[in-house]
């Protein structure tokens, strides 16, 4: 199904390799098929809970082996944006897991915790299973007294296997509706992710195919930065929404099995 031409693959991960810590499909099988077609690969996930250390050692459980550089996550690209506009040592209040401070923190940032939020001179959101009402509020105030605010994605949703549960983007809405503040982005549909994982494959734009199971984030992030897109029918779109997509993504695909077989 893959495009003679395409000569790599960024692959988003919930929806597309696993959901939640079950995997979709033979992992093994599916890139030892990606190898074997001669494809370069890159993850691009929103999800930045994890460093790319501890995806590599889950895809290496899964049967994957792949170099930590090979995963780009929202985290990563939100240390890179921060690092673009804040010096080194800048506080940060951060709502996140350990993929997000792990990435601040290596590009120089401190993090305050909640007791000291109202030093800080940035707030950064992500998915945190820790959420809790005092870390909204904090954020809010500072929001609200006009400290920058970031967020690594605008995901509504995180697939499971049991079903759709909150997202970066549900409790990222108690603060913007709180506040009338929309934060900036470093997550999918932004370009970010993208242009990192397209430096780090050395491949240009047309020969790159961007794959995801979301259209409003993967399949617009691909599109975004013009590279032809894959969305695959086994996390959160549908295919009647895909019907209505426009443009519509290049391929369409139950999973990515189909999709490299």
């Amino acid at each position: 199904m893959i495009p003679s031409n395409i000569k790599a693959l960024i692959l988003d991960m919930d929806g597309v390799i696993w959901k939640s810590d079950a995997p979709i499909g033979d992992l093994s099988a599916i890139f030892k098929r990606i190898r074997e077609r001669g494809l370069k690969f890159v993850f691009a996930t929103n999800n930045g809970t994890k460093t790319p250390e501890d995806y590599q050692i889950k895809l290496r459980e899964l049967g994957v082996d792949v170099d930590a550089a090979q995963v780009v996550t929202s985290a990563l690209g939100i240390a890179f944006l921060l690092a673009q506009k804040h010096p080194r040592g800048t506080k940060i209040f951060m709502i996140g897991e350990d993929g997000i401070r792990t990435a601040l923190e290596e590009q120089g940032f401190e993090i305050v915790s909640v007791e000291n939020a109202p030093e800080a001179e940035a707030v950064v959101m992500g998915i945190d299973r820790g959420v809790n009402f005092q870390k909204i509020a904090e954020a809010t105030l500072l929001v609200r007294a006009g400290v920058p605010f970031y967020t690594t994605n605008t995901d509504r949703t995180f697939p499971t296997p049991r079903g759709e549960i909150p997202g970066s983007g549900a409790w990222l809405a108690v603060v913007t509706t709180a506040t009338g503040v929309q934060p900036i982005v470093a997550g999918k549909p932004f370009p970010y992710l993208m242009e990192l994982s397209l430096e780090r494959l050395g491949t240009s734009r047309e020969e790159t195919l961007v794959v995801g199971d979301r259209l409003e984030t993967d399949i617009a992030a691909g599109q975004a930065v013009g590279c032809p897109t894959a969305m695959v029918l086994s996390g959160v779109s549908t295919k009647a929404e895909a019907d209505e997509w426009k443009p519509s993504p290049t391929l369409i695909a139950d999973d990515l099995a189909a999709l490299v077989a």
